[in-house]
C-alpha cells in the first residue's frame, strides 16, 4: 500500500496441501497452533510454506486512500505506456514459472493444473490478446473536418475479490485493470493467500515500479471477506467492485454496489453444457466430457452437464466411464493426479441420492475414496461419478442438471428418441434455459448443426465447438457469462472492458455550429425573438 508493506493485525500460514495426505493431524494442529500464536516455534516445522500478514480496518482504508490517489495519475499515463505491461507480465510468469507452480500445488492444486492455470495467464496476456485489448480501448477516425475518438476510460479505483479455488490466477487478472488506467485493490483469501500475494507482489508490482507508477497503484491485502467488502461498498472512494465467488453473495453484493453507485462486476457459478451429437467424434468427446472430474469438479468452468444424442448415448457413456476411471487421486505433485481433496462431501452423497431417487442410473462412482485409490468411508476424494438421466422434458427436475455441483459428479441427460426433427430445436432451447451461463461446448461434424448453435445459443460468454471445454486461446474471452453467472450485467468477461467506460469525442476544425445544425447562418440583419418582444 503506497510503495510500503504493513505488518498488519497478525499473520496467517500456509500449510503445505500434501501435509493433510499424509500426516493429517500434525497439518491440522500446526494450523491451530499458529493461529493462537503466530510466533511460536511451529513456524519453522517444514510444513509450512510460508505467511501473510492480515490486515485490519485501518489497513484496508488507507489502501483505498492510496488507490484513490494514485488512480488520476495513473490514467493520466498514455495508453500504450501502459499496455507495456501485459508483455512484461507474461515474460515474469514464465520466468518463474516453477515458483508459482510450487506455491499452487502447495495450496492443493495438482501439478497437471497448475500448469493449465498458468496456461490462462500466459493467453491472457499473450501479444495477440494485448494487441486486441488495445485496438478495442481506442479508435479514431476522420468525418467532414474533425477528428473523432471512441475511447475507454479507466472508471477509477477497482476493488478485487478472487475466489476461494483459485485466488492467484484470479488475482492476477488485476493486472489487466491496471493497464485499463485503473487502481486496484486486491483481497487475498486468508485460509490461501500466499500464491496471490506472490504473484502479485514479487512479479506484478516491482514492473508498476519499473514504468513509474505512483504509489497506490496496485494494493494487496489479506483479510477477512465479509469485513473487506463491506468497506468496499460503504467507500466513497470505490468506483468498481470485481466479485468472484458465490451466486446467493454475488447477487446480493450486486444490489448493494448499485444502490451505493457503485459498479459491479460479477464471475459466480458456472453450470456448463456439453451438447453431443450424432455425428460427433466421441473418443474426442469423451476427453472434453471427462474435464468435468478435473479437481475433482471444483473448478467454475469445467463441464457440468451432458446433453447426448439418442443415437450415440450408450457409446458416449462407455467412453466417459472410461475416461472417469483414468482420474487419479493423490499427491498434488504426482503428474498423472487430477483429483483434488473435497472436505465436505454430505451435499454429494444427496445430490446423488436425490438424482437416483428421481429415476437416473448411477453408471460409476459414487464412493469415498484414499489417495491410493481405493474405497474407505474416510477417504478425502471422491469417485468421479456419471449419472444417466433420461430425457430432456423433466431433466432440471434433478439438481445435479439444474445447479452447478462442484463436485466430480456427472449427469449424462439423453435426449428423447421420439423428438424427430425438432430435436435440435429442443436441444437449443434446453441449452437457453440454463438459469447459468459461463461455457457451453458442441460437439458435431455438421456444418448446418455448428451455424444452428452458434446463431441459437444465446446463453453464456462462451461456446466451444470441437475442442476442449477448460482450454484457453486468445482473443476469445477466458471467463464471464449471462444469468446466474454475471448477474443482471453479465456477459464475456474482458476485465479490461469491464472496468473501464466508453466515451466519444469529437474535435472540429473551422465547424460553423449554425451551419451544422440549421444548414444555414442566421442573417445578422434581422431581430432575435428575445430582441422583439422588449
Amino acid at each position: 500500500m503506497s510503495g510500503q508493506d504493513s505488518e498488519g493485525v497478525g499473520w496467517v500460514y500456509t500449510v503445505s496441501s500434501r501435509s493433510l495426505l499424509h500426516d493429517a493431524f500434525t497439518s491440522i494442529s500446526l494450523k491451530r497452533t499458529l493461529e493462537q500464536d503466530a510466533d511460536s516455534a511451529a513456524a519453522q516445522h517444514p510444513y509450512v510454506v510460508g505467511r501473510c500478514a492480515v490486515a485490519g480496518d485501518q489497513d484496508v482504508e488507507q489502501a483505498l486512500k492510496a488507490a484513490s490517489k494514485a488512480a488520476p495519475e495513473w490514467a493520466r499515463v498514455p495508453m500504450e505506456r501502459r499496455m507495456r505491461l501485459g508483455a512484461a507480465f507474461r515474460k515474469k510468469l514464465q520466468e518463474h514459472e516453477d515458483e508459482f507452480l510450487r506455491l499452487l500445488v502447495a495450496e492443493a492444486h495438482p501439478i497437471a493444473l497448475a500448469r493449465w492455470e498458468l496456461s490462462c495467464l500466459l493467453e491472457v496476456y499473450s501479444e495477440e490478446s494485448c494487441s486486441w485489448y488495445q485496438r478495442n480501448m481506442y479508435a479514431e477516425f476522420g468525418h467532414g473536418g474533425r477528428r473523432l475518438q471512441v475511447r475507454r476510460r479507466p472508471d477509477g479505483v477497482v476493488c478485487l475479490n478472487p475466489p476461494q479455488n483459485a485466488p492467484a490466477p484470479s488475482a492476477a487478472l488485476a493486472m489487466l485493470m491496471v493497464m485499463a488506467g485503473n487502481a486496484v485493490v486486491v483481497r487475498a483469501p486468508r485460509s490461501i493467500a500466499l500464491s496471490t500475494m506472490y504473484v502479485l507482489r514479487e512479479l506484478a508490482v516491482p514492473l508498476l515500479d519499473e514504468l513509474g507508477a505512483p504509489p497506490g497503484t496496485l494494493n494487496l491485502l489479506c483479510g477477512n471477506p465479509g469485513r473487506m467488502l463491506r468497506q468496499w461498498v460503504d467507500s466513497p472512494l470505490v468506483n468498481d467492485i470485481f466479485y468472484i465467488g458465490s451466486v446467493e453473495e454475488g447477487l446480493k453484493l450486486e444490489q448493494e454496489c448499485i444502490a451505493k453507485g457503485k459498479k459491479p462486476v460479477l464471475e459466480l457459478a458456472g453450470n456448463d453444457g456439453v451438447v453431443v451429437w450424432a455425428d460427433a467424434d466421441l473418443e474426442h468427446a469423451a476427453e472434453a466430457i471427462a474435464e468435468c472430474f478435473y479437481g475433482s469438479g471444483q473448478i467454475c468452468m469445467v463441464p457440468n452437464y451432458v446433453v447426448a444424442h439418442p443415437a450415440i448415448a450408450d457409446e458416449l457413456i462407455d467412453l466417459v466411464a472410461q475416461q472417469a476411471a483414468r482420474i487419479k487421486p493423490g499427491d498434488p505433485d504426482d503428474e498423472d493426479v487430477l483429483l483434488s481433496p473435497v472436505r465436505r462431501t454430505e451435499r454429494f452423497f444427496a445430490l446423488l441420492d436425490q438424482t437416483t431417487k428421481l429415476g437416473s442410473r448411477l453408471v460409476c462412482g459414487g464412493a469415498r475414496i484414499e489417495a491410493d485409490g481405493n474405497p474407505s468411508d474416510t477417504g478425502i476424494f471422491l469417485q468421479p461419478t456419471v449419472v444417466r438421466v433420461e430425457g430432456l422434458a423433466h431433466a432440471r427436475d434433478h439438481d445435479v442438471v439444474r445447479e452447478e455441483t462442484f463436485f466430480p459428479l456427472l449427469p449424462i441427460v439423453v435426449a428423447e428418441l421420439d423428438i424427430g426433427d425438432d430435436l435440435l430445436e429442443e436441444v437449443l432451447k434446453f441449452v437457453n434455459a440454463n438459469e447459468y451461463g459461463l461455457r457451453n461446448s458442441l460437439w458435431t461434424r455438421s456444418p448446418d448443426v455448428i451455424d444452428a448453435f452458434i446463431a441459437g445459443v444465446g446463453n453464456g460468454g462462451l461456446l466451444k465447438v470441437n475442442d476442449s471445454h477448460i482450454g484457453f486461446l486468445p482473443y476469445v474471452p477466458s471467463h464471464g457469462g449471462t444469468g446466474l453467472t454475471g448477474g443482471a450485467f453479465g456477459e464475456a468477461n474482458y476485465p479490461m472492458f469491464r472496468t473501464s467506460h466508453l466515451q466519444g469525442v469529437a474535435v472540429a476544425s473551422d465547424v460553423s455550429p449554425q451551419r451544422e445544425i440549421l444548414g444555414r447562418k442566421l442573417d445578422g440583419g434581422e431581430r432575435s425573438a428575445c430582441d422583439r418582444s422588449q
